[in-house]
This record gives structure tokens, sequence and C-alpha cells, in this order.
């Protein structure tokens, strides 16, 4: 297999604006997010006056040209912010991840003026979120498989189905709905729709009580008889399959990132309990036995982030990062379920407990290997790359 010469002469050394970056999503995390992180893990609800102070500080839309309220930054950018956020609380950081990386951006790269002066600006905000729905109980890792339909009408469309698994499925205000048009064009007759909460026959369903990420709202949506405006059909018709793709490979670059977050936060949490918790008349950090286990967590940490770093630098160079965010993600998602498992252990008997946080890292870093593309998708894409 030839060298892969992207990462030729890639400069590592993190601009002044990228520091900037990291230092204010840093100060966020700990200041804002840390207080009552593990109380919103337990009672499953994340505080709607966070997500106003996210937007405010400008993380809903990093990505998002100043014209419709955002950052105007690179995707660079954003994956520092990501790790950092969610280093303290991956809840927050994929309520973030899905407003910037699947609906912020796929709106204003494929949206239509109208749409981006509609939507754009209160999503980028942080004055509403945005919840993608590709989802479907019989959809998952076989996107094309779209029961969800959208009938043509003279000036509208009747969106009929189910979405579950919804990120923001109850908090946000705009949602893109990825549905079946043309059933005998298979995937090539998918569309993707601009669809407000409120609209008539449409209903948020139940809430999934899950095992990580918890703060985080996640729902299945129910549309029946919907009518959406001819207007809010994001491309041309049939578009929606590859919209969702597109987004997608852009996506699994915020989740990697979330990934690492999570990692790096386990790490340190681990790096000082081991300097502080003492056995046998001395701190824990003078066993070699954890000497190894933080060695190596520290080793794929960093391996991990020089990963999402290269496929933020494609994405920004207007390169193909396709391989590289499927390798991000992959990757960093084993990273963060090996060394939270590792941070636990570490822990001994505090790990079991909430109070030392490392156990609900355990739990969140699980999801990281599950959605916008399972590890073995994943595979499958990178294996279909290199086969090109």
């Amino acid at each position: 297999m030839p060298f892969d010469s992207a990462i030729i002469g890639m400069d590592f050394t993190l601009s002044e604006e990228h520091r900037a970056v990291k230092e204010a999503a840093r100060d966020f995390a700990r200041t804002e997010l840390l207080p009552g992180v593990i109380e919103r893990d337990t009672v499953q609800k994340f505080d709607p006056v966070l997500i106003k102070k996210m937007g405010e500080m400008g993380f809903m839309g990093m990505m998002v040209s100043p014209e419709y309220g955002g950052g105007g930054m690179d995707t660079l950018s954003y994956v520092i912010a990501m790790e950092e956020i969610s280093s303290v609380d991956a809840s927050a950081g994929v309520i973030m991840s899905v407003n910037n990386s699947l609906v912020c951006w796929g709106l204003e790269y494929f949206g239509t003026a109208f749409q981006k002066q509609n939507y754009l600006t209160d999503l980028a905000t942080g004055k509403k979120i945005g919840a993608f729905c590709l989802s479907e109980p019989e959809a998952g890792s076989d996107a094309t498989s779209q029961h969800t339909s959208a009938l043509e009408m003279k000036d509208h469309y009747l969106l009929n189905g189910t979405k579950n698994w919804i990120t923001n499925g109850s908090s946000s205000g705009i949602c893109l709905v990825i549905a079946q048009t043309h059933p005998e064009k298979q995937h090539r007759g998918i569309n993707v729709f601009i669809v407000e909460k409120g609209w008539e026959g449409f209903v948020v369903g139940k809430k999934e009580d899950k095992m990580g990420i918890r703060a985080s709202d996640t729902h299945t949506l129910m549309f029946t008889d919907v009518k959406v405006p001819k207007e809010n059909r994001i491309g041309e018709d049939g578009f929606g399959f590859k919209f969702a793709m597109g987004t997608l490979n852009g996506g699994r670059i915020g989740i990697a990132a979330q990934a690492l977050g999570i990692a790096a936060g386990a790490f340190e949490r681990s790096l000082h309990y081991a300097r502080e918790r003492k056995t046998f008349g001395k701190p824990i950090s003078e066993h070699q036995a954890i000497q190894f286990k933080l060695s190596d967590m520290a080793t794929r940490i960093e391996a991990a982030r020089l990963l999402v770093y290269k496929a933020a630098r494609l994405k920004d160079q207007g390169k193909d990062y396709v391989k590289a965010a499927a390798m991000a993600k992959l990757y960093a998602s084993d990273v963060a379920m090996w060394v939270t498992t590792e941070a636990v252990q570490i822990h001994g008997g505090y790990g079991y407990v909430k109070e030392y946080h490392v156990e609900r890292m355990m739990r969140d870093a699980k999801i990281t290997q599950i959605y916008e593309g399972t590890s073995e998708i994943q595979k499958l894409v990178i294996a279909r790359e290199l086969l090109k």
C-alpha cells in the first residue's frame, strides 16, 4: 500500500486562533458544563439554558458563515472545541455535533437562499437546535431502505412515517427528514425536507432510556400527513440519499472528535487519581502496572487525535476526506471505549460510582462505536475507498 502523501508536510502546530478556541471551549466546559453533569445524566435532561449559552459562545454554528450568524471557522476549530466539550459532557458534545455537522453544514452547503435565511441563522446562533432524521425501525445501517414516504402534491409533499433514535428529537425546532418519494427509483428517489416542530401531524414519540449520553434527548418522531411546502425540499428531486451520505461523512469527523474528547477526559481524571491515590505506602502512579496503563492510554489518544486532525484538515483543504473520516471515527471510538474501561480499572471501586465520573464516560463511549455509522460500516467505507 503506498504511503498517504496527504500527511506529508502537515503542520501539527495549532495557530493562535485554534489555541484560543481550545481555551474558550475548555473554560466553558469546566465552568458551565461540569457542575451539573452528573445530575443531568441522572435525570436524563439537558438544561436549555446551557444550549443558549453554547449558542452565545458560538459553539452551535462554528462553521457557518457569519452572514447567517455563524463563526465562519474551519473544521479543525470545530473538532478542537468538540474534544474539549466532550471531555466533560459527551451529551453536550452530541447536541453540538448534530447541530453543526449534520444540520447546519448540510443546510448551508446544499440549501437555497430562502432556506438559509429562514432557518440557518436560528440554528447557528442556538436560538433553535436541529435534528437529523434518517434512521428508522428498519433503516439504520441500511439507509437506502427508507419507509417514510413523501407524496408529491401540487404545492407541497405529504410526509408519512416514523423515525427513531433521533438526537435532539424533542428539543429541536427544525428537523431535516429523509423520505422516499419515488420507490421505483430506490435510493435515487429519496429526498430531504426541512420540517418545523409544531406542524400538524408531527408528533414526538417516546424518549429512549439509554445507557449513555443520557442528558441528550433521543426520541421516536412520527409524521402523519404532514404538509411540507415544496420550497422546503433541499436540492433537486432525488437528491436526498446523496445529501444524507455527504453530511454523514462530515458528521463522522464530529463524532470522532466526541470520542477523542471522552477518552481524553477519562485519561485526565485517571492521571490525577493515580497521583493522589496511595496503596502500599506510595501513589499508585509509582506502580509499574498503572504506569503501563497510563502510557498506553496517552499513546492511543494521541494517535486518535492525529487521525481526527488529519480528517479535519483534508475537509478544510477541499480534498477527499471520506476514508480519513471513517478511519478517524473507527479508531477514536475504539480508543474511547478502551481508555474509559481502563480508567474505571485504575480507579478501582471508586471508578464504579458516579462521583468519580469515569463510569459515565465508559457508558458514553460505547455509542461512538454505533451512531453515524457503526464500526462495521466504517470498515466497509474504508475498504471501498482502498479498493477504488
